[in-house]
């Protein structure tokens, strides 16, 4: 992606130019893209347009995210940016992700000045940047609110996310599933959860202990980590010291989950099954291979990001989806929380990121 300085960059990460003329303070543009494919995205998974595959009039679409920091954001930005490269008449203007609100904000005013024609936006917090998505919706301009979800309605005209809850569920109807099968009647069940703090965990540890409650088990130790490999490792390591034995586990996130197999490795536990969760390329080349705890992981995949790109372009040409009776895009769109196992995981391996 090209990189276009204007000025002097706004703390050293953002704003930009468009159109040769400069576009807000100091900012820094990462970002436009019409249909010339790039190299690190050729692999990212894309949706098929089906009825609507016929270029229609030109559109710019605009594209704020947070930083790169980890596998699934990054995963998102790459294959929101392959699926503008799929439409010959998409412009697509990307800023530079961070997770500072305040230059995010910045980023988003400055995409609706340049008058881009439709936005998506995932928030680094959905109630900081709410007001800005109004002022685009106000401004004319449509949103789709990617993931992390925007306080009211009118901050967005199409929201497109996971569904943590079902993640939840999916982790446990599966780890019931699968006990059941070995004839294990009290189970020892382990969580390594993501930030307790965010609504999303605790919709998650919420799914997981309904399920589980629905055949009559319950969680048992668990921790929390911060959705890094080292939070993961460092509390896995916690939990296995004082858990001596252990039926199965489940650990919410892939890219925590490389910290979660070095503990498990380290301690020399074999002796449990383990599910993941959103669906990292890592996870599902061990579920393959069948050779360690992990044996599933329940999807909340960044291709979402290709289909809000898709949804964008539908909503700048002022299309419907082909196969839905309804003239217009729906308002909100949900992602299926699919269980990946060794028997269906070829399936899922073009939506698998790399964490």
């Amino acid at each position: 992606m090209e990189v276009i300085m204007a000025g002097q960059p706004f703390l050293g990460r953002r704003g930009f130019l468009l159109g040769g003329a400069a576009v807000g303070a100091g900012a820094v543009l990462a970002g436009c893209t019409s249909n010339t494919p790039a190299n690190s995205a050729s692999n990212a998974p894309v949706a098929d347009a089906g009825s609507n595959a016929q270029p229609g009039k030109p559109i710019t679409i605009g594209f704020s995210a947070p930083a790169a920091d980890h596998g699934w954001i990054a995963a998102i930005t790459k294959n929101a940016k392959a699926q503008a490269q799929k439409f010959s008449e998409v412009k697509f203007t990307a800023t530079e992700g961070t997770n500072d609100v305040n230059q995010q904000i910045s980023q988003v005013e400055t995409l609706i000045n340049a008058k881009v024609d439709v936005l998506v936006i995932l928030p680094f917090d959905g109630k900081a940047l709410t007001a800005v998505g109004r002022q685009a919706m106000d401004a004319g301009i449509p949103v789709i609110n990617l993931d992390r979800i925007f306080d009211t309605p009118l901050a967005y005209r199409t929201w497109i996310g996971g569904d943590n809850y079902r993640m939840g569920v999916n982790a446990g109807n599966y780890l019931a599933a699968e006990l059941k099968k070995k004839n294990v009647a009290n189970p020892i069940i382990g969580e390594v959860a993501g930030i307790d703090s965010l609504p999303l965990t605790q919709e998650r540890s919420k799914g997981f202990a309904d399920a589980l409650g629905r055949v009559g088990f319950k969680v048992g130790p668990r921790v929390s980590a911060q959705f890094t490999s080292e939070s993961g490792e460092q509390q896995t390591a916690n939990l296995l010291q004082g858990a001596p034995k252990l039926d199965a586990l489940w650990n919410h996130d892939d890219d925590q989950g490389i910290g979660v197999n070095a503990a498990i490795d380290t301690a020399g536990r074999k002796e449990f099954i383990m599910v993941g969760g959103a669906g990292s390329k890592n996870m599902m080349n061990l579920i393959k291979a069948d050779s360690a705890p992990i044996k599933a992981t329940v999807l909340y995949s960044p291709s979402m990001a290709s289909t809000a790109v898709a949804l964008a372009r539908l909503l700048g040409q002022g299309k419907g989806i082909g196969d839905l009776a309804e003239h217009d895009v729906p308002a909100e769109i949900t992602t299926y929380s699919a269980v990946v196992t060794k028997e269906n995981v070829d399936q899922y391996l073009d939506v698998g990121f790399d964490s």
